[in-house]
Protein backbone atom coordinates (compact mmCIF):
# COMPACT_ATOMS: atom_id res chain seq x y z
CA UNK A 1 0.00 0.00 0.00
CA UNK A 2 2.98 2.28 0.82
CA UNK A 3 4.20 2.38 -2.71
CA UNK A 4 0.21 3.49 -4.15
CA UNK A 5 0.19 6.03 -1.92
CA UNK A 6 3.24 7.53 -3.18
CA UNK A 7 1.99 7.27 -6.45
CA UNK A 8 -0.54 9.02 -4.94
CA UNK A 9 1.16 12.06 -3.95
CA UNK A 10 3.84 11.87 -7.03
CA UNK A 11 0.27 12.48 -9.07
CA UNK A 12 -0.85 15.29 -6.79
CA UNK A 13 3.01 16.98 -7.03
CA UNK A 14 2.27 16.65 -10.60
CA UNK A 15 0.15 18.66 -11.26
CA UNK A 16 0.72 21.14 -8.27
CA UNK A 17 3.49 22.39 -10.61
CA UNK A 18 1.42 23.52 -13.27
CA UNK A 19 0.24 26.52 -11.48
CA UNK A 20 -0.40 28.37 -14.90
CA UNK A 21 -2.27 25.67 -15.77
CA UNK A 22 -4.12 25.55 -12.65
CA UNK A 23 -5.00 29.63 -12.56
CA UNK A 24 -6.16 29.27 -16.40
CA UNK A 25 -8.55 26.30 -15.33
CA UNK A 26 -9.99 28.80 -11.94
CA UNK A 27 -10.52 31.94 -13.93
CA UNK A 28 -12.58 29.48 -16.45
CA UNK A 29 -14.54 27.14 -14.02
CA UNK A 30 -15.37 31.15 -12.70
CA UNK A 31 -16.54 32.68 -15.42
CA UNK A 32 -18.65 29.19 -16.51
CA UNK A 33 -20.09 29.54 -12.85
CA UNK A 34 -21.13 32.61 -13.27
CA UNK A 35 -22.57 32.22 -16.54
CA UNK A 36 -24.70 29.43 -15.52
CA UNK A 37 -25.46 30.66 -12.34
CA UNK A 38 -27.18 33.50 -13.83
CA UNK A 39 -28.67 31.22 -16.14
CA UNK A 40 -30.35 29.42 -13.47
CA UNK A 41 -31.25 32.38 -11.58
CA UNK A 42 -33.40 32.98 -14.66
CA UNK A 43 -34.64 29.33 -15.02
CA UNK A 44 -35.63 28.83 -11.54
CA UNK A 45 -37.39 32.87 -11.54
CA UNK A 46 -39.84 31.19 -13.50
CA UNK A 47 -40.09 27.54 -12.25
CA UNK A 48 -39.30 28.46 -8.78
CA UNK A 49 -39.24 24.59 -7.49
CA UNK A 50 -37.95 22.83 -10.58
CA UNK A 51 -36.23 19.66 -9.96
CA UNK A 52 -37.15 20.20 -6.48
CA UNK A 53 -34.99 22.43 -5.93
CA UNK A 54 -35.47 26.02 -4.87
CA UNK A 55 -33.28 28.84 -6.53
CA UNK A 56 -30.46 29.03 -3.89
CA UNK A 57 -30.10 25.36 -3.89
CA UNK A 58 -29.85 25.41 -7.54
CA UNK A 59 -26.88 28.32 -7.60
CA UNK A 60 -25.30 25.90 -5.25
CA UNK A 61 -25.64 23.20 -7.52
CA UNK A 62 -23.96 25.04 -9.86
CA UNK A 63 -20.94 26.30 -8.31
CA UNK A 64 -20.27 22.45 -6.76
CA UNK A 65 -20.55 21.15 -10.54
CA UNK A 66 -17.61 23.64 -11.10
CA UNK A 67 -15.42 22.65 -8.31
CA UNK A 68 -16.07 19.20 -9.16
CA UNK A 69 -15.39 19.31 -13.16
CA UNK A 70 -11.72 18.93 -12.97
CA UNK A 71 -11.70 16.76 -10.34
CA UNK A 72 -14.35 13.72 -11.88
CA UNK A 73 -12.24 14.94 -15.48
CA UNK A 74 -15.57 15.07 -16.66
CA UNK A 75 -13.96 16.93 -20.00
CA UNK A 76 -10.90 15.29 -19.90
CA UNK A 77 -7.44 16.17 -18.94
CA UNK A 78 -6.69 12.81 -16.73
CA UNK A 79 -5.27 9.88 -16.90
CA UNK A 80 -6.81 8.49 -19.74
CA UNK A 81 -5.18 10.16 -22.58
CA UNK A 82 -1.38 9.44 -21.23
CA UNK A 83 -2.75 5.65 -20.79
CA UNK A 84 -4.59 5.70 -24.60
CA UNK A 85 -1.00 7.08 -25.81
CA UNK A 86 0.93 4.62 -24.45
CA UNK A 87 -1.19 1.95 -25.51
CA UNK A 88 -0.50 3.13 -28.83
CA UNK A 89 3.12 3.59 -29.05
CA UNK A 90 3.82 -0.14 -27.47
CA UNK A 91 4.81 1.96 -23.97
CA UNK A 92 2.21 0.08 -21.78
CA UNK A 93 4.40 -2.73 -22.17
CA UNK A 94 6.87 -1.66 -19.94
CA UNK A 95 3.90 -0.42 -17.27
CA UNK A 96 2.70 -4.46 -17.43
CA UNK A 97 6.18 -5.13 -16.44
CA UNK A 98 6.02 -3.27 -13.61
CA UNK A 99 5.97 -5.12 -9.79
CA UNK A 100 2.88 -3.31 -9.81
CA UNK A 101 -1.08 -3.94 -10.89
CA UNK A 102 -1.78 -1.53 -13.74
CA UNK A 103 -5.37 -0.62 -12.51
CA UNK A 104 -4.11 0.34 -8.92
CA UNK A 105 -0.85 2.10 -10.33
CA UNK A 106 -3.47 4.11 -12.32
CA UNK A 107 -6.15 4.66 -10.03
CA UNK A 108 -3.56 5.65 -7.19
CA UNK A 109 -2.01 8.40 -9.54
CA UNK A 110 -5.70 9.43 -10.87
CA UNK A 111 -6.66 9.86 -7.16
CA UNK A 112 -3.62 12.37 -6.40
CA UNK A 113 -4.29 14.58 -9.35
CA UNK A 114 -8.34 14.29 -8.55
CA UNK A 115 -7.86 15.84 -4.81
CA UNK A 116 -5.47 18.90 -6.07
CA UNK A 117 -7.75 19.10 -8.35
CA UNK A 118 -10.86 19.64 -6.06
CA UNK A 119 -8.21 21.68 -3.89
CA UNK A 120 -6.55 24.14 -6.30
CA UNK A 121 -9.98 24.46 -8.82
CA UNK A 122 -12.82 23.40 -6.63
CA UNK A 123 -12.51 25.84 -3.54
CA UNK A 124 -11.65 28.94 -4.79
CA UNK A 125 -14.79 29.25 -7.47
CA UNK A 126 -16.82 27.99 -4.73
CA UNK A 127 -15.75 30.49 -2.21
CA UNK A 128 -16.46 33.01 -4.99
CA UNK A 129 -19.79 31.60 -5.21
CA UNK A 130 -20.67 32.20 -1.80
CA UNK A 131 -19.59 35.80 -1.61
CA UNK A 132 -21.95 36.60 -5.21
CA UNK A 133 -24.40 34.75 -4.09
CA UNK A 134 -26.80 33.60 -1.37
CA UNK A 135 -25.72 29.94 -1.60
CA UNK A 136 -27.49 26.79 0.41
CA UNK A 137 -24.20 25.57 2.64
CA UNK A 138 -24.92 23.54 5.35
CA UNK A 139 -23.48 24.43 8.69
CA UNK A 140 -23.11 20.71 10.34
CA UNK A 141 -19.74 19.28 10.37
CA UNK A 142 -21.57 15.92 9.42
CA UNK A 143 -22.99 17.24 6.81
CA UNK A 144 -19.90 18.02 4.72
CA UNK A 145 -18.41 14.69 6.12
CA UNK A 146 -21.17 12.71 4.37
CA UNK A 147 -20.35 14.80 1.40
CA UNK A 148 -16.72 14.15 1.36
CA UNK A 149 -17.36 10.30 1.51
CA UNK A 150 -19.32 10.73 -1.58
CA UNK A 151 -16.74 12.49 -3.62
CA UNK A 152 -14.59 9.67 -2.95
CA UNK A 153 -16.81 7.59 -4.14
CA UNK A 154 -17.58 9.55 -7.14
CA UNK A 155 -14.19 9.96 -7.92
CA UNK A 156 -13.47 6.04 -7.64
CA UNK A 157 -16.23 5.71 -10.05
CA UNK A 158 -15.21 8.53 -12.56
CA UNK A 159 -11.39 6.72 -12.43
CA UNK A 160 -13.60 3.06 -13.41
CA UNK A 161 -15.27 4.58 -16.17
CA UNK A 162 -12.32 6.39 -17.51
CA UNK A 163 -10.36 3.55 -17.08
CA UNK A 164 -12.52 1.23 -19.42
CA UNK A 165 -12.33 3.93 -22.34
CA UNK A 166 -8.52 3.93 -22.20
CA UNK A 167 -8.62 0.05 -22.36
CA UNK A 168 -10.61 0.49 -25.30
CA UNK A 169 -6.94 1.59 -26.97
CA UNK A 170 -5.61 -2.10 -27.03
CA UNK A 171 -8.24 -2.75 -29.97
CA UNK A 172 -9.11 0.43 -31.42
CA UNK A 173 -5.70 1.78 -31.38
CA UNK A 174 -6.83 5.28 -31.67
CA UNK A 175 -8.87 6.55 -28.89
CA UNK A 176 -9.75 10.02 -29.16
CA UNK A 177 -13.05 9.21 -30.74
CA UNK A 178 -14.29 7.10 -27.79
CA UNK A 179 -12.47 9.76 -25.58
CA UNK A 180 -14.74 12.30 -26.82
CA UNK A 181 -18.25 10.55 -26.49
CA UNK A 182 -17.22 9.48 -23.49
CA UNK A 183 -16.71 12.65 -22.55
CA UNK A 184 -19.61 13.99 -24.22
CA UNK A 185 -21.86 11.52 -22.03
CA UNK A 186 -20.50 12.27 -18.95
CA UNK A 187 -21.22 15.91 -19.07
CA UNK A 188 -24.97 14.92 -20.20
CA UNK A 189 -25.99 12.04 -17.81
CA UNK A 190 -23.77 13.42 -15.45
CA UNK A 191 -25.87 16.16 -14.54
CA UNK A 192 -23.25 19.00 -15.03
CA UNK A 193 -25.20 21.08 -17.43
CA UNK A 194 -28.51 20.57 -15.31
CA UNK A 195 -29.47 18.62 -12.42
CA UNK A 196 -31.03 15.26 -13.28
CA UNK A 197 -33.72 15.75 -11.07
CA UNK A 198 -35.16 18.44 -14.07
CA UNK A 199 -34.99 15.72 -16.65
CA UNK A 200 -38.43 14.46 -17.65
CA UNK A 201 -40.17 10.98 -17.13
CA UNK A 202 -38.41 7.91 -18.35
CA UNK A 203 -35.00 9.81 -19.00
CA UNK A 204 -34.71 11.08 -15.78
CA UNK A 205 -35.18 8.11 -14.19
CA UNK A 206 -32.62 6.22 -16.44
CA UNK A 207 -29.90 8.71 -16.39
CA UNK A 208 -30.73 8.91 -12.44
CA UNK A 209 -30.09 4.67 -12.66
CA UNK A 210 -26.61 5.21 -14.62
CA UNK A 211 -23.13 5.48 -13.21
CA UNK A 212 -22.28 9.40 -13.96
CA UNK A 213 -24.84 10.24 -11.83
CA UNK A 214 -22.66 8.98 -8.77
CA UNK A 215 -19.95 12.00 -10.13
CA UNK A 216 -22.07 15.30 -9.51
CA UNK A 217 -25.80 14.58 -8.31
CA UNK A 218 -25.59 11.94 -5.57
CA UNK A 219 -22.70 14.23 -4.00
CA UNK A 220 -24.53 17.32 -4.28
CA UNK A 221 -27.84 16.06 -3.50
CA UNK A 222 -25.74 15.09 0.06
CA UNK A 223 -24.55 18.26 0.19
CA UNK A 224 -28.01 19.74 -0.06
CA UNK A 225 -29.61 18.11 2.15
CA UNK A 226 -31.47 15.98 0.24
CA UNK A 227 -29.91 12.56 1.64
CA UNK A 228 -30.12 12.25 5.08
CA UNK A 229 -29.94 9.53 8.19
CA UNK A 230 -30.16 5.70 6.62
CA UNK A 231 -30.53 7.59 3.07
CA UNK A 232 -26.99 7.80 2.68
CA UNK A 233 -26.76 4.38 3.06
CA UNK A 234 -28.65 3.49 -0.04
CA UNK A 235 -26.72 6.28 -2.39
CA UNK A 236 -23.64 5.62 -0.76
CA UNK A 237 -24.37 1.67 -1.62
CA UNK A 238 -25.40 3.15 -5.47
CA UNK A 239 -22.05 4.56 -5.79
CA UNK A 240 -19.84 2.21 -3.90
CA UNK A 241 -21.82 -0.96 -6.43
CA UNK A 242 -20.99 1.28 -10.03
CA UNK A 243 -17.39 1.23 -8.32
CA UNK A 244 -17.35 -2.41 -7.88
CA UNK A 245 -18.82 -3.19 -11.12
CA UNK A 246 -16.59 -0.55 -13.32
CA UNK A 247 -13.57 -1.99 -11.54
CA UNK A 248 -14.38 -5.68 -11.90
CA UNK A 249 -15.04 -4.90 -15.94
CA UNK A 250 -11.83 -2.89 -16.07
CA UNK A 251 -9.73 -5.91 -14.52
CA UNK A 252 -11.68 -8.21 -17.05
CA UNK A 253 -11.21 -6.30 -19.91
CA UNK A 254 -6.81 -6.03 -19.13
CA UNK A 255 -6.85 -9.44 -18.34
CA UNK A 256 -8.28 -9.78 -21.69
CA UNK A 257 -6.08 -6.82 -23.01
CA UNK A 258 -2.90 -8.55 -21.77
CA UNK A 259 -3.52 -12.17 -23.10
CA UNK A 260 -3.72 -10.44 -26.77
CA UNK A 261 -1.84 -7.15 -27.30
CA UNK A 262 -2.27 -5.60 -30.17
CA UNK A 263 -0.18 -2.01 -30.31
CA UNK A 264 -0.21 0.06 -32.91
CA UNK A 265 3.76 0.34 -33.61
CA UNK A 266 5.35 -2.06 -31.42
Amino acid sequence: MRLYAAVAAGGFRRYATYRAATLAGLFTNTVFGLILAYTYVALWDERPHLGGYDQAEAVTYVWLAQAMLAACSLLGGGFEDELVERIRSGDVAVDLYRPADLQLWWLAGDLGRAVFQLLGRGVVPMAFGALVFDLALPTAPGVWLAFLVAVLLALVVSFALRYLVALSAFWLLDGAGITQIAAIAGMFFSGMLLPLTVFPGALGELARLLPWSALLQVPADILLGKHTGFGLFGVYAFQAAWAVVLLGAGRLLQLSATRRVVVQGG
